[in-house]
C-alpha cells in the first residue's frame, strides 16, 4: 500500500533527521554522470543493481523507482541542475515508517581540464520512526558499497565509450 510523505524543499539534504552522504570518484566527466543521472532515467538498472524500473513520471516532473525487494518510489525532481545537482523527493513509498525522504547527487570535477573526472556526492537525508531509522544506520555499509559499486559500474559504462 503506498503512502504518503510529508513534502519537504531543498533543505531538508541539510535539515533531515537522518542524513547518509557517501562519496565515490569517477573518471567520466561531470556532464557525462550528470546526463546518466537526470536525463537517462530508464536506463538506471543498467548500473544500479538496487533498481529493477526507473522512468519518468508527470511529463519529467518526477519518476517511478522500483528496487529490488519490491519497495515502490514516487518522486518529484527538486532539482536538475546540469552538471552539478540532481536532487529529487520521494512522494510516495510502500514501507512503512518513512515520513519525509529526499536524495540529492553532487557532482564536482576532480581537476582542470577535458579530462578531468568527477567526484560525486550522494546524500540520503530521511525524517521515519525510531525503528526505521535504527534500520537505515545498521545499514549504512550496505548503502555505501551498493552505490560505490553503482558509481564503478557507471563509470565503466561511460568511460567505454
Amino acid at each position: 500500500m503506498a503512502r504518503r510523505l510529508r513534502p519537504v524543499g531543498l533543505d531538508f539534504v541539510d535539515t533531515a533527521p537522518l542524513r547518509l552522504v557517501f562519496a565515490a570518484d569517477a573518471a567520466a566527466r561531470p556532464e557525462a554522470v550528470y546526463r546518466a543521472l537526470a536525463e537517462k532515467v530508464t536506463e538506471w538498472p543498467t548500473w544500479y543493481r538496487a533498481v529493477t524500473l526507473a522512468r519518468p513520471v508527470d511529463g519529467a516532473r518526477g519518476r517511478e523507482v522500483r528496487l529490488v525487494g519490491g519497495v515502490r518510489f514516487i518522486e518529484t525532481i527538486m532539482a536538475a541542475e546540469a552538471p552539478e545537482r540532481y536532487a529529487y523527493r520521494v512522494d510516495e513509498v510502500n514501507t512503512p515508517g518513512v515520513r519525509a525522504l529526499l536524495e540529492e547527487w553532487r557532482l564536482a570535477p576532480l581537476g582542470s581540464g577535458n579530462d578531468a573526472g568527477t567526484r560525486v556526492r550522494w546524500t540520503f537525508a530521511v525524517d521515519a520512526a525510531a525503528p526505521v531509522r535504527a534500520a537505515l544506520r545498521l545499514s549504512r555499509p550496505g548503502f555505501g558499497r551498493a552505490f560505490r559499486d553503482a558509481v564503478r559500474t557507471l563509470d565503466r559504462r561511460l568511460t567505454a565509450v
